[in-house]
């Protein structure tokens, strides 16, 4: 093997001196060089890379095989020896692992419209190809990243596909973690169904509800965001894989263009499909913008429940219906503060999916003509999005909802002390004595049964069912119910 510290690569702009044993070579070297940020590319698109390269490359071995047993080994078609294959197919399947990331140096940001990650993975897996054959990286001779890794292929099918491919493997980990969230608020929707609070409109106490009832609006709202969710694989399935360039499959075997998409359905088992119009499926990434969408939806949903229970739990309510879990010192100067850093966590990641959003659909728009040279941006704020979420998600069930503590009787003295309960009388005694009943509350800052004492507008026995939890939490009232309390009246 090459002891010596760098090797030489050329391409038609020059030489570059690479270290000797890097798995990445010029074109990648190039590319950190032009675009100088520090944003990590992501893990899971590099192994869907890796995924797509083992398909091309085990349809390539089913061409080749096909046309040496109809036409036997005289024929003009350039054909890849067998050893190759095999190396690159083993290298491959290393980067499906994860292995040899550290050899992927280009940035996610970046110019190009993904060439500089097809490159950056082809020269991986030529290397590491070599390697298997016992060859020294930077061999091109025997293994080129051009002429052999990328055989049949290109950026803009290899890469885009790939992009596919990661999102539906991610999404079911979002899927799974809205899940165990919905799990954790159904079991406090169960155990507070018929304790009693006070419902908030503009912030100002307004009507008895429930505190099952304000878990039921966060429960609801992530059914929701999960069947949008579960729906984004369907949305994602169609690919271009073997489309080429824009979509027309020039340049590579008809047998490649038909069959390498199911090579890749064996090897995801995902619904990945070959789309009836392949140059569309090229140039337009209006997919990602619909499936950031929901995204975007369930972003909202965390950032209203968060809000929601952050503000309950805060300082500036006197006795606190819900308080939530105590995770680590909230000041450097403020002896015993406790900040809610797990809503603010959320609420955080919550914007930058939005933000995320923001460049998903500015730059899906921004694609001209035949390709979209924005597609590695569009990517990468479309795996950070679904990353932010499981995390946000993660972080809600472990180290929110499964330590929130809940103040029922608290919440329950606060509604009968609340002038807002009397809304509860106004088909019994009408708005005007209602009017009078919280007025004394107001006044005298006493219940509402101290109120009625004090003016005498209803039977307390009566006051007492209408205020029980069975007939505040009806869905409105009955006729009869009216007519059992004339009756009782007259």
């Amino acid at each position: 093997m090459n002891q010596l510290n760098t090797r030489i690569e050329t391409d038609v702009l020059g030489s570059v001196e690479i270290a000797a044993e890097a798995l990445f070579g010029i074109h990648a070297w190039r590319a950190r060089e032009n675009f100088p940020n520090t944003d990590r590319f992501s893990q899971h698109w590099y192994q869907a890379v890796g995924t797509v390269k083992l398909a091309c490359y085990n349809t390539i071995e089913r061409f080749q095989n096909a046309v040496e047993k109809k036409f036997g080994k005289a024929t003009t078609i350039k054909m890849m020896a067998q050893e190759k294959i095999e190396a690159l197919q083993e290298a491959a399947r290393e980067v499906i692992q994860g292995k040899h990331f550290e050899g992927f140096i280009v940035p996610a940001v970046q110019g190009g419209a993904g060439t500089s990650i097809n490159m950056n993975v082809n020269e991986i897996l030529a290397n590491v190809a070599l390697g298997k054959l016992g060859k020294d990286p930077g061999t091109y001779t025997e293994i080129d990243p051009i002429e052999d890794a990328n055989r049949y292929q290109s950026t803009n099918d290899v890469i885009p596909t790939a992009l596919h491919v990661a999102c539906m493997q991610r999404l079911p980990a979002l899927e799974n973690r809205i899940n165990l969230l919905r799990h954790e608020i159904e079991k406090l929707e169960a155990a507070h169904r018929n304790h009693l609070r006070i419902a908030y409109t503009q912030m100002q106490a307004a009507v008895p509800s429930s505190l099952g009832r304000l878990f039921s609006t966060y429960n609801e709202a992530l059914s929701r965001d999960w069947w949008r969710i579960s729906r984004g694989q369907e949305r994602l399935k169609v690919v271009n894989l073997g489309g080429s360039a824009i979509g027309s499959g020039l340049a590579s075997p008809r047998f490649f263009v038909m069959e390498a998409i199911r090579e890749l359905q064996k090897l995801t088992g995902l619904p990945v499909t070959r789309s009836d119009n392949m140059h569309d499926a090229t140039c337009n990434l209006d997919p990602f913008v619909e499936v950031h969408g929901f995204l975007t939806a369930h972003a909202v949903s965390l950032e209203k429940m968060v809000g929601d229970l952050r503000l309950l739990a805060s300082d500036l309510i006197d006795t606190n219906d819900i308080r939530l879990p105590r995770k680590q010192v909230g000041s450097s100067i403020m002896p015993g503060k406790v900040n809610p850093v797990i809503p603010e966590f959320v609420i955080g990641c919550a914007h930058k999916v939005y933000a995320n959003g923001t460049m998903v659909n500015g730059l899906a728009a921004r694609g001209l003509l035949d390709l979209n040279a924005y597609l590695p941006i569009i990517g990468h704020a479309f795996l950070d999005s679904l990353e932010l979420l499981i995390a946000a998600n993660r972080t809600l069930q472990e180290n929110l909802f499964c330590g929130l503590e809940i103040n029922a009787q608290a919440a329950e003295e606060k509604l009968y002390r609340s002038p807002s309960v009397c809304t509860a009388l106004l088909p019994y005694l009408g708005y005007g004595k209602a009017a009078l009943l919280a007025s004394e509350m107001q006044r005298s800052s006493g219940s509402i049964h101290e109120a009625n004492q004090t003016l005498q507008l209803i039977d307390p026995e009566k006051l007492e069912e209408l205020l029980a939890p069975s007939n505040l939490l009806k869905e409105g009232f009955s006729v009869h119910d009216l007519l059992d309390e004339m009756g009782e009246r007259s």
